[in-house]
Parts: structure tokens; C-alpha cells; sequence
């Protein structure tokens, strides 16, 4: 079997439970992925919700880092456009230095959270001298390489400390847009499938990755499986996905359409467009997951798969995590 699994946690808070008790679980879900031979685990960054603990990626990396031994830990992602490029650049190559050859660095272009969060965010920032996206990414690319700053003067700028080895690199995205963007930054591109899974979108932006000159693409897909096909089945809950589309704002993704509509309310917009998408959702028996995985690897060349448990019950992400590596060892004996 020839593609790697990584896994996505978003510290879900489930039923009447603590915070603490939700990132305590991330913590435990971390060591298996470790014990069992995933490639990467990582945290996402949510605002202004009661249902998810992982508002700060970066705290919670370093938690996770102290607690692990050699597995890649990392964000999934990053919402570059509330915060300044040198600081997140700081924090990455603060973290990389503490555990050399292990940090990740995954940044996506959402917010996040609705407009009001967003506001909370970006308070103190002038709008008219805010930079696009791809400036951001641009800059904050230029600060986590150090060659040309190690010796310059005093009047240069550099996000220090220098880590032994940098951070891994990756762009979030689900557009032909971002794979060019990261390509031509030399950053690995990862397709948010279990936001927008259709086969010819997928196909589009990794071949746009690939055309700019992008080497290495990731497929985050969401994942239902258990022992039985039938037993699966009666753990979805509603997966749907909406796009909404401001005129003159920024597009977003969201989980319903009530979502939607607040964000229209809150952003007080009168010109918009929801469309329904389809996210990449795998669902029935490990065996039944690991073939369709095995498909989008020939068809996509993906070597990658970021697993994303739309679950919120603890117990079920973590036998999640060991029945797809154990039936991929099966598979492969």
C-alpha cells in the first residue's frame, strides 16, 4: 500500500464535557496516531464556537509536541488573514526549533468563524492597508527562510529563532488558485476534499499544483468507518457543506445553510449567493475505506491522505484511528 495517513483532530467538545476534558482526548488520539505509524497529526483553528476546543493551533502544537516522541504535528491550518506574517513566522520556527524535524505548518485562507470573530481579530487592523492572501503567504514564506539574514545588518528583518531544520510548508486550499499559489512558493498543497469533494475539483487544482511546478499534493477526505458497512452508515450525522459567496467579500464554508444565512446576517450583506457541496466523505468498513483510498491514490497520484472524523464521539475518532491503520497493516500481509 503505497500512500501514507496523516489524521486531522478538531477537539470537539461532545454533549455536556469540558474543554479540558475534549484536548485531553486530542492528546490521547495523538499518541495512537504515534503508536500506530501515522505520518502527521494535526489541529485545526475554529473561533467563536462552544463546540471546539482548538482555537489556538500553535498552543496546543507545543502541547502535543512535548508529549509525543516522532510523529509530525502540526495545523490544519492557520488563518493567516487575522494575524501578522512575521508572528506566525516567529512562532513556526520557535516551535521547529524545539522539535527539530517534526512541526508543520498548514495555512488556510478561511476565517475560521462568522464576521464577528473576525471583527474581534482584526480590530486594530486598517482595512485599506490590509494585504491580500497571497501577500501574507508571499512574506511569510520570505521569513521562514534564513539564509540571506543569519549575517545581515542591523536594519534587516528576520523572524528568529533559526531552527536546526524549518518548518514542513503547506497551503489549504480547494481551488486551481491555491495549488498555483503554492507551487510557486515551493509549498506542498494540500486539497481540502472533505470540504469540496467532487472528482473533476479535485482534479483541476492538483493539476494546476502540478503544472505551476508542485511536486508533493496531501487529499484531506472525511471518514466514517466501523466493523460493519450498516454500523457506519447509522454514525453519520447531516456532512453537507455549503459555499456562501458575498459580493465583494471574501467566499467561506460552512456547515449548513443556518450557518450561511448568519454569516450573512452578521456581515450585513444583501448580495450573496449558497451552493450546496459535496464534501469527500468515506464511509463502511476499514476495508471498504482503504480500497477507496487506494482508487483516488491511482487516479489522483496522492500519496497523502489527511483523515478528517466528522464524529464528535471520542471513542469512535480514536477506534477510527486503529481500525484503518490495522486494517492497512492486514491488507498489506
Amino acid at each position: 500500500m503505497s500512500y501514507a495517513l496523516s489524521f486531522l483532530d478538531k477537539s470537539p467538545i461532545d454533549g455536556t464535557e469540558r474543554a479540558a476534558q475534549a484536548l485531553q482526548r486530542t492528546l490521547t488520539l495523538v499518541k495512537r496516531a504515534e503508536e500506530l505509524g501515522y505520518r502527521r497529526f494535526w489541529v485545526a483553528e475554529h473561533h467563536n464556537t462552544s463546540k471546539l476546543a482548538s482555537s489556538s493551533p500553535e498552543v496546543l502544537i507545543g502541547f502535543l509536541l512535548a508529549r509525543t516522541n516522532r510523529i509530525s504535528i502540526g495545523s490544519g491550518g492557520v488563518m493567516l488573514q487575522h494575524y501578522s506574517a512575521y508572528k506566525v513566522a516567529e512562532n513556526f520556527n520557535l516551535l521547529s526549533a524545539l522539535a527539530p524535524g517534526r512541526v508543520d505548518l498548514g495555512v488556510g485562507k478561511a476565517p475560521g468563524g462568522l464576521p464577528l470573530s473576525t471583527r474581534a481579530l482584526q480590530g486594530t487592523l486598517d482595512p485599506a492597508r490590509k494585504p491580500s492572501f497571497e501577500t501574507q503567504l508571499t512574506e511569510l514564506d520570505g521569513f521562514l527562510h534564513h539564509e540571506k539574514t543569519i549575517d545581515a545588518d542591523a536594519d534587516s528583518l528576520a523572524a528568529f529563532p533559526v531552527p536546526d531544520q524549518p518548518p514542513g510548508r503547506f497551503l489549504l486550499g480547494a481551488s486551481p488558485e491555491s495549488g498555483r499559489l503554492a507551487a510557486r512558493l515551493g509549498w506542498q498543497f494540500v486539497y481540502a476534499g472533505h470540504i469540496h469533494g467532487d472528482d473533476d475539483a479535485i482534479e483541476q487544482s492538483l493539476a494546476a499544483y502540478r503544472e505551476a511546478g508542485g511536486s508533493s499534493a496531501l487529499l484531506a477526505v472525511s471518514v466514517v468507518t466501523a466493523q460493519t458497512a450498516s454500523l457506519a452508515e447509522s454514525l453519520l450525522g447531516d456532512t453537507r457543506r455549503f459555499r456562501l459567496e458575498i459580493k465583494g467579500g471574501q467566499g467561506v464554508n460552512v456547515g449548513s445553510r443556518e450557518q450561511a444565512l448568519e454569516y450573512v446576517r452578521q456581515a450585513g450583506a444583501t448580495d450573496y449567493h449558497i451552493e450546496e457541496r459535496s464534501p469527500r466523505l468515506i464511509r463502511g468498513t476499514p476495508v471498504d475505506v482503504h480500497a477507496e483510498l487506494q482508487r483516488l491514490h491511482g487516479k489522483f497520484g496522492v500519496d497523502e491522505f489527511v483523515i478528517d472524523c466528522p464524529v464528535s464521539d471520542g471513542a469512535h475518532r480514536l477506534k477510527t484511528i486503529e481500525l484503518l491503520a490495522n486494517a492497512r497493516s492486514a491488507i498489506a500481509a
